[in-house]
């Protein structure tokens, strides 16, 4: 049972882009099976796959909801940003024995994986625990906010864990053909996006932004951001934040120099986000904004920015 709450976190937030959210899903899931009878617990096979199978039904339950929430949502609504184990370090949240390699989210006999949920002395913050790959870039989950929860919850089972149909039918409630057919509709939505980029590359346009913005360069932002580039931006209701995206390079630029001229002490920083190169924007040195960027031939084709500060607790409200 102690294994399995890092792949729990690990399907929760891919389904809720969200981790406090995430982190209530697994407690709930947990609270569940302690409230079975030892004799029903002691029937269960696989307790791994029931806990996968109850999270999964009660992300499926608050992706329903989720959907009626977003629609009052003050602007657009994005998914929560997370930094890598060494930015979570640098929030004050460490592991005290120092920040350990990614662990494979399928396997529940990871020695790092963290104490069982249910024990008080376990101090592994969810966020800490989440593997930070190309199913959590920013990119990857705004594609998956496009999905029917029942599709959300067939691709990420099956294409991000490998799960068979079989059992995801059993969350569903549907058949195994059923659930195929779910996540080869939400597969054709993936595949439309363009091929990712290397870290390599996509840092270097993301320095190259950096700077043009620190010196407002305003004809070299223009030059790193593609024509039909589109900047969406969440500021939960925050005044100065565009409630519509920005489509346009030209557009994008004069906006991200508008900022600067409003917010002077704004401090730019090279973090990574969700897996990929971003930036961090800090101010008196709290963290303001969180960027994410997507890359194609050199230039930026999307800008997600998200200064909601809700979301952005996972970054401790320090970059570095």
């Amino acid at each position: 049972m102690a294994g399995e709450r890092r792949r729990l976190i690990n399907v929760a937030y891919r389904l809720l882009s969200s981790v406090a959210e995430a982190e209530d899903a697994v407690q709930t899931a947990y609270a569940r099976w302690y409230a079975l009878p030892h004799s029903r617990q002691e029937e269960i096979l696989s307790p791994g796959a029931w806990l996968t199978t109850v999270t999964s039904r009660i992300c499926l339950d608050l992706l329903g909801s989720a959907r009626a929430r977003r629609e009052r949502y003050a602007g657009v609504w994005l998914p929560e940003p997370l930094p890598d184990r060494t930015e979570w370090s640098r929030a004050g949240r460490a592991d005290p024995n120092g920040p350990a390699g990614p662990a494979d989210p399928a396997d529940p006999a990871d020695p790092a994986d963290p104490a069982d949920p249910a024990d008080p002395a376990d101090p592994a913050d969810p966020a800490d625990q989440i593997v930070l790959d190309e199913s959590v870039g920013m990119a990857f989950l705004v594609v998956l906010e496009t999905m029917t929860p029942a599709e959300q919850v067939a691709f990420v089972l099956h294409e991000v864990f490998r799960y068979p149909y079989a059992e995801i039918a059993g969350v569903l409630g549907r058949t195994p053909t059923a659930c195929k057919q779910l996540a080869a509709s939400a597969r054709r939505r993936v595949s439309v996006a363009r091929p990712p980029v290397a870290a390599s590359g996509r840092a270097d346009v993301v320095r190259r932004v950096k700077e043009a913005w620190e010196s407002k360069d305003i004809t070299a932002l223009v030059a790193l951001l593609d024509p039909a580039a589109v900047m969406t931006a969440d500021g939960g209701g925050m005044p100065g934040t565009a409630l519509r995206p920005i489509e346009g390079g030209t557009r994008i630029a004069q906006y991200m120099l508008a900022i600067a001229d409003k917010a002077p002490g704004l401090e730019l920083l090279e973090r990574m986000v969700n897996g990929t190169p971003g930036l961090v924007a800090r101010r008196a040195g709290v963290v303001a904004t969180v960027a994410s960027f997507d890359v194609f031939d050199g230039r930026v084709t999307r800008i997600w920015a998200v200064r909601n500060p809700e979301k952005l607790r996972p970054w401790g409200g320090r970059a570095g």
